[in-house]
């Protein structure tokens, strides 16, 4: 059984140049925000699993017998060594979920076949998650998790990538699957190398849970932080980034993704002249960006800021010719200018979120008062980093007040 209290957390991310570009085989640019969601790993007695996620009004426990009667249901009927080599072989973190496992999930949890409610995919992911983790490592582990993140759901921001990373690297150290660096007198630890994939192989199972047919980009930058590019399917972490600080900022507005990305296509189909030479350029600002931010951990100069700021501009304004802009993007624009900042914005556009860069010396004041301007606007704005570290685990001292309050709740 299970005998520590663990916490730890996975960051969420930001798209920074190369969004939409992307779709049509261009580089983006995925970077760690340091707004995080955490997971709290305690034991539970008397053979239960208990899972509470407050922030979308979860709350479940099974008993792990069910659960392990449950996963060697999947095996068929056979000998228990067989059954518990067929689940084991039916659960990989190399296979997709499929579509009968998932049917089977949704009874169990009492889950209506087309829900697609974030609680009811939080729960759907978990009970995969702990199922499959534990056929492949062990027995059903008899632990009381709790999970509560500084991420906003829906606003593109990476918070299921976030909760499948924290949730794999919880269970995967409760079956013994991954060691638990964590030593006494650390204020944080992290995984080796190949924990980190580990981690990452299972996070991804967790996404398609949640997503279907993810890209992998949200979870790998869960593990590993810091920054990545995404081409052609195809992830590279960048070598050595620097932490940033910015301002992100949720208009509130809702839009459809899937909707802002046919119209682009229909724009290309259109004006392919026009068009392609447009997305050839947001591909030539995310290497230029690339390009600066590798040098910048050796030679934190100055005089990197403003060509950043200047890409920022750029980009936005290729970002409104391309279709995906709104007035809402524009206000925030305008307003972050007017106190001399740059802003553009971050993921499917149409509304949603952006985010305005922060020189080192931009004074407090400055960004008060941009945050009292946005938020007059109906904004909700958080002044955080990104290039935040992959997921991690804590000791209490390294946790803020929020965070402790947060994880207190029994």
């Amino acid at each position: 059984m299970w005998e520590r209290s663990l916490v730890l957390s996975a960051p969420g991310k930001v798209i920074l140049h190369g969004e939409h570009a992307v779709v049509h085989g261009k580089a983006a640019l995925a970077v760690a925000l340091d707004l995080r969601t955490f997971l709290r790993l305690r034991p539970c007695g008397e053979g239960r699993v208990r899972v509470r996620l407050p922030g979308v009004g979860v709350v479940r426990s099974w008993d792990t017998p069910r659960l392990q009667a449950l996963r060697r249901g999947f095996a068929g009927k056979r000998g228990e060594e067989e059954a518990a080599a067929r689940a084991s072989s039916d659960f990989d973190e190399s296979k997709s979920p499929s579509v009968e496992q998932l049917d089977t999930l949704k009874e169990f949890a009492g889950i209506a076949a087309g829900a697609s409610a974030p609680e009811s995919l939080a729960t759907l992911a978990f009970l995969y998650m702990c199922l499959a983790i534990s056929a492949k490592y062990g027995d059903v582990p008899s632990v009381d998790i709790l999970v509560w993140s500084e991420l906003p759901t829906g606003a593109g921001l990476g918070s299921s990538a976030a909760y499948a990373v924290c949730l794999a690297a919880a269970l995967l150290t409760a079956c013994g699957a991954i060691s638990c660096p964590l030593k006494e007198g650390e204020s944080t630890a992290r995984w080796t190398e190949e924990e980190l994939n580990l981690i990452n192989s299972w996070a991804f199972q967790g996404e398609r849970v949640i997503h279907g047919n993810p890209s992998g980009v949200d979870n790998a930058v869960g593990t590993w932080g810091g920054a990545l590019r995404y081409q052609s399917g195809k992830i590279t972490p960048l070598k050595r980034v620097p932490t940033l600080r910015i301002l992100l900022t949720n208009t509130k507005v809702p839009r459809s993704t899937k909707v802002l990305v046919a119209g682009v296509k229909e724009k290309i189909l259109k004006f392919p002249a026009i068009m392609n030479p447009v997305l050839d350029s947001i591909d030539a600002i995310s290497q230029e960006c690339q390009s600066v931010l590798e040098v910048m951990p050796a030679n934190p100069s100055p005089e990197y800021y403003p060509v950043l700021e200047e890409l920022f501009d750029i980009n936005q304004h290729h970002l409104n010719v391309i279709g995906v802009g709104h007035p809402s993007l524009d206000r925030l624009c305008q307003v972050t200018a007017s106190h001399g900042l740059h802003s553009k914005l971050t993921g499917a556009g149409g509304g949603g979120c952006g985010i305005t860069l922060l020189r080192p010396d931009t004074s407090l004041l400055a960004v008060e008062a941009a945050k009292r301007d946005l938020c007059a606007c109906g904004f909700e704005c958080w002044e955080t980093k990104i290039g935040a570290p992959g997921v991690t685990l804590h000791s209490s001292s390294s946790l803020n007040a929020e965070v402790l309050h947060a994880l207190s709740e029994s």
